[in-house]
């Protein structure tokens, strides 16, 4: 299979730079050993897997004698099976003033972010890892927007093929598995049966300590119902046949898997009667079309979920954005008790970019008189529009643009 470049390359080389260790986190499978091990292609680099048991042993019981034999420049893959490494890394990293000598890679979890945190603290950076993006399978790796004025848009738009629902709900329907991309339909659901039983429910078990598998998966399948939505955790404990403490709880777990993440609320001491919610949305749009029946892309398309659906994506397109980009960006999104909301506000360098997020193709453009509300905070209001299927970016008004979602 042609590797696939990946937008976290540039962003983990600087770091590898500046930093003597790196570690690129996410969920399983979705493509953290195959970035590395490519970017470790010629560069003289040992390369190992804790998943080999022999090496895991080695490296448990002897860490000092582990890097005596494979010596750093190293890229240890899945390190949070050998956690005992992370001491005598820490040792080696004093003795040297070497940056990038340790690439490690980990299935996220909140207690790998704990150990390597605790043990590696001020020579570590760690990287989160989505799956494949819009733009990676397009051979589009770096192209990371920033601007949102109509003039860089229309630029933008000159080399990508107008906007086209079917290839959007597409992408929505495969998500951004590498392994899943090209399969069909039967294979399909073969693949993510697999990778429920195989990764999810393993994970919840040996690392979360839940005994409730069965409760578990209604509460995976409570959760993609719920995508796009505020979060009720009564709702979804209902949905589960577990309480709502503890499906809080397991929300966190699946936060900390990489399986699913919440969007704040964008917050302000000048706006009054905003709600503290945060909303869910899943990691990987396949996953959720998976746990929540929907078995093709056409089904997907016209059922009545198609919106929360293409939400998701777009928030989480942004969401790579601001994960992979130069710029620090800050994802929310607005919603008052007087029923005024914004689908996402991201903040970048102060400025506040509003969007809203539209099925159609032709949305009306009053949806951005509800931005004005931002004014309140004091802050500048930037570019922003709405987020649609229009064919090609048009002006609304000086500020604000109809903007395909494909451009994201």
């Amino acid at each position: 299979m042609t590797y696939i470049h990946r937008s976290l390359e540039r962003k983990f080389l600087k770091m590898s730079a500046a930093f003597k260790v790196v570690m690129v986190t996410g969920a399983r499978q979705v493509g953290k050993s195959t970035m590395l091990q490519y970017l470790a292609q010629d560069t003289g680099r040992t390369v190992v897997s804790m998943d080999d048991p022999d090496l895991r042993e080695l490296a448990e019981r002897d860490p000092k004698l582990f890097f005596q034999m494979y010596r750093p420049p190293i890229l240890i893959d899945e390190v949070q099976k050998a956690p005992s490494l992370f001491e005598q890394i820490k040792i080696l990293c004093d003795e040297s003033n070497e940056r990038g000598q340790f690439w490690l890679t980990g299935s996220q979890s909140r207690k790998l972010i704990k150990q390597a945190g605790d043990s590696l603290a001020g020579r570590i950076c760690i990287l989160r890892m989505f799956g494949l993006s819009e733009k990676e399978i397009a051979g589009r790796p770096n192209d990371i927007i920033t601007d949102y004025a109509f003039s860089s848009l229309a630029e933008r738009s000159r080399d990508i093929p107008p906007n086209n629902i079917l290839s959007v709900y597409d992408r929505i329907w495969e998500g951004g598995m590498p392994d899943r991309l090209g399969m069909d339909a039967e294979i399909v659901h073969a693949y993510w049966n697999s990778y429920v039983d195989a990764y999810l429910m393993r994970d919840a078990v040996d690392d979360n300590g839940i005994i409730d598998t069965e409760g578990f998966r209604k509460f995976l399948r409570a959760c993609a119902a719920f995508t796009g939505r505020l979060v009720n955790y009564n709702d979804l404990g209902n949905a589960a046949g577990i309480s709502g403490v503890t499906a809080k709880e397991w929300v966190k777990i699946l936060q900390s898997m990489g399986i699913i993440f919440l969007l704040e609320p964008f917050f302000s001491n000048e706006l009054k009667r905003m709600i503290k919610t945060p909303k869910l949305y899943f990691c990987d749009t396949g996953l959720c079309a998976f746990l929540s029946s929907w078995t093709t892309r056409d089904v997907l398309m016209h059922g009545a979920a198609s919106g929360h659906f293409l939400e998701n994506y777009v928030v989480l397109e942004m969401f790579r954005n601001a994960a992979y980009g130069d710029k620090k960006m800050n994802l929310n999104f607005y919603r008052d008790t007087n029923q005024k909301e914004i689908d996402l506000v991201v903040t970048s360098e102060g400025v506040l970019h509003p969007f809203e997020i539209k099925r159609a193709a032709s949305p009306d453009k009053k949806a951005v008189k509800t931005f004005s509300v931002l004014e309140k905070t004091g802050c500048a209001l930037g570019e922003g529009g709405i987020l649609c299927m229009a064919e090609r970016p048009f002006p609304i008004d000086a500020t604000n643009s109809f903007i395909p979602v494909n451009l994201l």
